[in-house]
């Protein structure tokens, strides 16, 4: 039998599955990108999303699995029950910085995890899009965060919301904004879940605003990985694998 840490025993206790939706989005835990999608874990209690790339490579946001803390990649087996896969390695984004937010400077919030055991058959590895898109066009977010936000137990179903791309600061060529006419996006334990169009996953989740008084809702922002083909390209080379680019 294995046994789990206290903080990852801890964070499993929290998921459930409530009859409610993402911020504004709904459940979707058999659409395409749910079947590209797993959970990571923090020692410390913290939830995010990660994006299958190939059976053993998970992409993630750097905020997410940066060192100082164990990380597990986790998914419910047929059978719905729990697993936990260790980390056999991790590759940091070089471009990322934790402080970035609170000094308003530019961040690649990236992390690649290889598991130290392949996922099963049914995940299906993304397919990463380099194209850029205009604003105004419809992109799918997805994420195993929480349905309502500071309530962790609403944690660990997949869900996603189709928002349109905005570019509040004119065009990014390494940050895609989302917003809704209503209160709609990410929240927490999203992070590190796939951001898609027609063509594949096209940013990763790293941040989000809120709406009115909420603690989210507002505008849901995410990495391009377009710009970082060749880091994954590269990182993922290293560790015998090659990603999907569409």
């Amino acid at each position: 039998m294995i046994r789990l840490p206290i903080p990852f025993l801890a964070a499993l206790l929290t998921l459930a599955t409530p009859a409610q939706a993402i911020v504004g989005g709904s459940e979707a835990p058999d659409a395409a990108l749910a079947r590209s999608s797993v959970m990571v874990l923090s020692s410390r209690g913290g939830v995010c999303t990660g994006i299958v790339l190939a059976r053993d490579v998970v992409l993630t946001a750097a905020h997410c699995a940066a060192p100082g803390a164990e990380h597990r990649v986790h998914f419910r087996d047929e059978a719905g029950s729990p697993v936990l896969l260790g980390v056999a390695a991790r590759a940091v984004h070089p471009g990322y910085d934790a402080g970035a937010i609170a000094g308003r400077r530019r961040s690649i919030d990236l992390a690649l995890l290889r598991t130290d055991a392949p996922l099963p058959a049914r995940f299906v590895p993304a397919a990463l899009a380099g194209a850029p898109v205009a604003a105004g066009t419809p992109l799918t977010l997805g994420g195993y965060g929480v349905a309502r936000p500071g309530d962790h137990r609403s944690t660990g179903t997949f869900r996603t919301a189709t928002l349109p791309l905005v570019e509040p600061y004119g065009p990014s060529r390494i940050l895609v904004w989302l917003k809704g006419a209503t209160a709609s996006g990410a929240c927490e334990g999203d992070s590190g879940g796939p951001i898609a169009g027609a063509g594949g996953v096209l940013a990763v989740t790293t941040w989000a605003s809120g709406s009115g008084k909420a603690a989210c809702g507002g505008v849901s922002q995410g990495v391009l990985v377009g710009p970082q083909r060749a880091w994954i390209d590269r990182t993922l080379a290293g560790w015998g694998a090659v990603p999907r680019w569409e």
